[in-house]
């Protein structure tokens, strides 16, 4: 089975929708098993310190979570048009992943989830790719061929799946988002099983 790791930091559970979501997608490819993980918070104290479990939700990424996966989707909510520090800070932390080359040649994606239809999901998306690439990864997005891209009047780009929260924060997934989100999952999974990694 190639295991393809959803990787994320979510705060108020919409990016966690979505991962479960691409997961499913993921899963819809023969011979492919999604891997779900989350990331800490980070703390502004020096001191705090988080159980290696969490009380709720999918357990925290390793180094082995990524070294062992044959593909890799990303995912943050967007932070003033970036991703959430939590997430930034672990991928700061994988300069022995870059070492080694464990991720090179192997296809990634990014999700993100906003507030505002215009409150940076595009760039945020970007600022996933940047350290994907350093890692030698294969990015890949979604194509027009989702015909929901072009008909979408909430999230969804090219770049990656996407998700309108709200200003209110209370906007669930759409059946629109949702599937862009399962079709993420598959693509990636596609690719990773035609590419052999």
């Amino acid at each position: 089975m190639k295991k393809i790791l959803v990787l994320y930091y979510s705060q108020s559970g919409h990016v966690q929708a979505m991962a479960e979501q691409i997961a499913r997608g993921v899963e819809q490819v023969e011979g492919c098993e999604a891997v779900i993980r989350t990331v800490p918070k980070v703390s502004t104290v020096c001191e705090a310190t988080e159980s290696s479990i969490p009380d709720q939700g999918h357990i925290y990424a390793s180094h082995t979570d990524l070294e062992q996966c044959a593909g890799l989707i990303l995912g943050s909510p967007t932070r003033f048009g970036n991703m959430a520090a939590p997430l930034k800070y672990f991928l700061d932390g994988t300069g022995d992943i870059w070492l080694t080359g464990s991720l090179i040649g192997k296809p990634a994606a990014v999700f993100t989830s906003t507030g505002s239809l215009h409150g940076g999901q595009e760039s945020t998306l970007m600022s996933m790719m940047l350290p994907l690439l350093h890692h030698g990864m294969l990015i890949t997005g979604l194509p027009y061929s989702h015909v929901e891209l072009s008909q979408t009047t909430s999230g969804g780009t090219p770049y990656g799946a996407s998700h309108l929260a709200g200003i209110d924060n209370k906007r669930t997934l759409d059946d629109t988002e949702s599937k862009l989100c399962r079709a993420l999952g598959s693509r990636v999974a596609d690719i990773a099983k035609k590419l052999n990694v």
